[in-house]
């Protein structure tokens, strides 16, 4: 079927944390200021990863049959789930995986990666990450008594690359028990090469660091660019690699909560299979579970025209800089709907350019200094919305630079 990407589907008041939430002096509050769906004194959040957009009519139609049944009692995961993860991930990104190492957990990434720094990272231990990154992947390692070692990319002409020589220094600190791979990275939207990806894991291995790999973008590649699984490289990297997966950004599902955790290592299964039980996790949300199969079986048509209709909006916005906004710059992305543009040009400290964005374009980012202080000066922005939002907030944005010169 075709899909009607460029409907605006009003959100408010469905306790979106996205549409019905905002900040105020550093906190996020309730936030009844986003109606009407358009108008001057709406702001638009385009800041939290999920899609303005309904998921593929399947996952719709399996789900409403499933309400309809009215029995919701405990739900397991049984062979036909396992395989719906199994069998996606040899179609869309040729890795064959056993379906003894998928662990489905009734609970999204963000937690998932709690109890993975909790399984394998003893207190006042260090866990290393890739500034900017994701941020939450620092809120997994303090809440957990971790230490975090930064080891931040390289940012050169518009493109972000891994500084290898500063790994090999920080991976040699025997403290450092784990490294956190963002791949795709979130939000520089870097997919890494096979050579890049093989070079991180020889310097992790080499030094006993664990690798978790969050690959939660790895579907929403753009034209012409590869995907390489972390554990695709070889046997020994795969054994001591714990990869983070799901279907939530990929078919917008994130408020199912249900993720999955591929864990090729079978001693590293059995200590995550104990996290699960001292936490009293198991089983599963029956609408999670059902919306997870029927998106991996049946999601590949919607899928493909959101990855076109996604790229449409990145060109829309990265033409409409070049016209209208020299100033700012987008950092090309290989994948995921959600952009890193560069703002140093305006000549604003962080608080100023969020003083411009938040309350003079009245645009709602996630800005670029809470990625780490080398995200400072940019701003990653959630393309997946109508395009007429898009169009909505680059005229925002002209606006409020204007009033600058």
């Amino acid at each position: 079927m075709n899909y009607n990407f460029d409907e605006v589907i009003p959100r408010n008041h469905t306790r979106s944390y996205k549409w019905d939430f905002r900040k105020d002096g550093g906190k996020v509050v309730h936030w009844d200021g986003a109606d009407p769906i358009h108008g001057a004194d709406q702001t638009l959040p385009m800041w939290l990863a999920d899609m303005d957009f309904p998921s593929p009519q399947p996952v719709t139609d399996a789900l409403a049959e499933r309400v309809r049944h009215g029995v919701y009692g405990y739900t397991y995961a049984d062979n036909a789930l396992h395989d719906s993860v199994v069998n996606w991930m040899q179609k869309r990104h040729n890795w064959d995986l056993s379906s003894d190492w998928v662990r489905i957990v009734p609970a999204g990434i963000v937690p998932g990666l709690h109890m993975l720094v909790r399984t394998y990272v003893n207190p006042g231990e260090k866990v290393l990450i890739q500034p900017p990154v994701y941020y939450p992947f620092s809120f997994a390692i303090a809440n957990n008594g971790g230490e975090i070692v930064n080891n931040p990319l390289i940012y050169e002409d518009g493109r972000y690359y891994m500084d290898y020589e500063d790994l090999e220094r920080k991976t040699a600190d025997p403290s450092v028990k784990m490294a956190i791979l963002c791949s795709p990275h979130n939000p520089v939207g870097r997919v890494w090469t096979r050579e890049e990806l093989s070079r991180f894991a020889e310097i992790c291995l080499r030094n006993d660091v664990l690798i978790i790999a969050d690959e939660v973008h790895c579907d929403l590649t753009y034209d012409s660019v590869t995907f390489v699984p972390f554990c695709t490289l070889d046997q020994e990297v795969s054994e001591k690699t714990v990869v983070c997966n799901a279907p939530s950004k990929t078919f917008n599902l994130a408020g199912l909560q249900t993720s999955n955790l591929i864990i090729p290592g079978e001693a590293l299964r059995a200590r995550f299979d104990h996290t699960l039980k001292v936490l009293g996790l198991f089983g599963l949300n029956p609408f999670s579970a059902l919306a997870l199969e029927t998106a991996y079986n049946e999601g590949d048509e919607w899928l493909d025209q959101l990855m076109t209709y996604i790229q449409g909006n990145y060109g829309y916005m990265d033409g409409y800089f070049a016209e209208h906004l020299p100033q700012l710059s987008t950092i090309k992305p290989e994948a995921t709907y959600l952009v890193w543009f560069d703002c140093r040009n305006l000549g604003l400290g962080k608080d100023a350019l969020e003083d411009l964005m938040f309350n003079k374009a009245k645009i709602y980012f996630d800005e670029g200094y809470i990625f780490g202080e080398e995200g400072e000066g940019f701003e990653r922005i959630n393309i997946a919305c109508p395009r007429v939002i898009l169009v909505d907030a680059m005229e925002r944005i002209r606006k409020a630079v204007d009033v600058l010169n």
